[in-house]
Order: C-alpha cells, then sequence, then structure tokens
C-alpha cells in the first residue's frame, strides 16, 4: 500500500516534469525512500526539491514514518537509460560489452542503439611510419554491460 502511494505520487511528479525521468527507486526498510532521477538537460538541486515535495506532501507522517532522499545520477555513475545517452552526445563514454571495452566519443544514441567513434594510430599499408585511422562502432543498448561518461580536465 505505502510503495503503490510512493510510486503513484513519483509518477505524477514525473508527469508534471517530462524532462525528468527515474533512474532509481526503492523504498527500504522502515519506509527509506530513496529515488535518483536525472534530466534531459541535466538535474539541479530545485529539481530534486519539486521531486520531494510533490512526493511528502502527500504523505501524511502520522499515519506512517518515513525519510525520503531524491538525488541527481552522479556524473561518474553508469549510464542506464536511453535518454542519458542522448543527453550525453558528443561526449567521451567508456563502453563494455560482452567481448569488448571501447573508449569513443558518442555521435550518435537511436532508440535502439548508439555509435562510438574514435582515433587510432596504427601502421600505414605501406612503407613505415603511421597513420591517424578513424573507428566506429555501433553497440546496441542490449549488448552494452557498462557505459560510463569520462570526465575529461
Amino acid at each position: 500500500m505505502f510503495k503503490s502511494t510512493v510510486t503513484d505520487l513519483l509518477e505524477s511528479a514525473l508527469i508534471e516534469r517530462p524532462d525528468l525521468f527515474l533512474i532509481d527507486f526503492s523504498i527500504q526498510g522502515d519506509n527509506q525512500i530513496k529515488i535518483t532521477i536525472d534530466g534531459d538537460n541535466g538535474v539541479l538541486v530545485e529539481d530534486c526539491m519539486f521531486v520531494s515535495r510533490a512526493i511528502e506532501h502527500s504523505l501524511d507522517r502520522e499515519e506512517q514514518d518515513f525519510s525520503l532522499e531524491v538525488m541527481s545520477a552522479g556524473a561518474t555513475s553508469p549510464l542506464v537509460n536511453k535518454r542519458q545517452y542522448k543527453k550525453n552526445l558528443n561526449r567521451v563514454l567508456n563502453v563494455k560489452t560482452d567481448s569488448d571495452n571501447m573508449e569513443g566519443t558518442l555521435t550518435e544514441a537511436t532508440d535502439s542503439n548508439i555509435r562510438l567513434e574514435w582515433k587510432v594510430r596504427e601502421p600505414k599499408p605501406i612503407g613505415k611510419g603511421k597513420v591517424t585511422v578513424k573507428k566506429q562502432a555501433n553497440i546496441a543498448y542490449e549488448n552494452i554491460v557498462e557505459a560510463k561518461v569520462m570526465i575529461k580536465f
């Protein structure tokens, strides 16, 4: 009952703010509500406060004691939602699949896959020396084990 009430309130808040989307939601023992959100344009403290208030103001602490934590997806957290890929276009990602580990610039994110591009130095086909070659890979979402944005300074 408590979980379905919180779920309904959370869904209503996200309908009201279509730029925000859910990354993780759990209710642990002692009614500890933990919500992680992300947004198409990032997440501000005010966005977390909006979601928190939408839930908190509709629950009665006299009826049921609870704690509520609403946070944004961390910069180093793995990407878990297709919308996170779209918002990170042109950023460098490290992508692990069952068979490979690649690092490259995210140049495309469709409904079914992503495209990474990167440059490598390879020996020239003829003669001595090396040449820079542009590589790319299309990776289906279901083949991604983990993807993280690489923070470059």
